[in-house]
């Protein structure tokens, strides 16, 4: 029986959210699987994988083989470098005291850039709100100065009637 890690999608129209499956390769997309090993969600920014890396390993060692896109996101989790070094190990390239120091640091430099993405979209998506302010206080700012004018100016039309009605009675008196 050939073992697939794929992609099983659920969620509504547009807002799809998928479990990763480990299934049977005959198995239709959303059908029976063997067992579930994580969500993905593409809809956040960046897209979140929760995904048991523990089970996802012991199924990459047994010779599954995973699709496309689960096999980005377990390089993006670090599965397959793990397998990567497992195997090293089991060859005797590396011991396993090495391997286990080279995926930590490798873990540690991902989740740094990670963090580093995710503080720069909140500091971007913070600017743009501080522009979107500012925008918005010039364009309030523009409003009131106009209101302010056309008030000065009723102000100016509604005092210059009044001044020429007494000069107007005053020439009629005359005449």
């Amino acid at each position: 029986m050939a073992v697939k890690i794929r992609l099983a999608r659920r969620g509504r129209k547009k807002l799809a959210i998928f479990d990763v499956v480990v299934a049977d390769a005959r198995a239709p997309r959303d059908g029976r699987f063997i067992e579930k090993i994580g969500i993905y969600n593409p809809n956040t920014n960046p897209a979140s994988i929760e995904l048991n890396e523990e089970k996802a390993f012991q199924w990459v060692m047994n010779g599954a083989q995973p699709s496309d896109t689960v096999r980005a996101m377990l390089s993006y989790k670090g599965v397959l470098l793990r397998r990567h070094l497992q195997i090293g190990v089991i060859k005797g390239a590396v011991t396993q005291e090495q391997a286990d120091a080279k995926f930590a640091e490798w873990k540690a430099k991902k989740e740094n850039k990670i963090a580093g993405k995710v503080d720069n979209l909140a500091q971007s998506k913070a600017d743009a709100q501080k522009a979107r302010l500012a925008a918005e206080a010039k364009v309030r700012e523009a409003r009131a100065e106009a209101l302010r004018a056309k008030a000065e100016a009723a102000a100016a039309a509604a005092a210059a009637p009044a001044e020429e009605a007494p000069a107007s009675d005053e020439a009629a008196a005359a005449e």
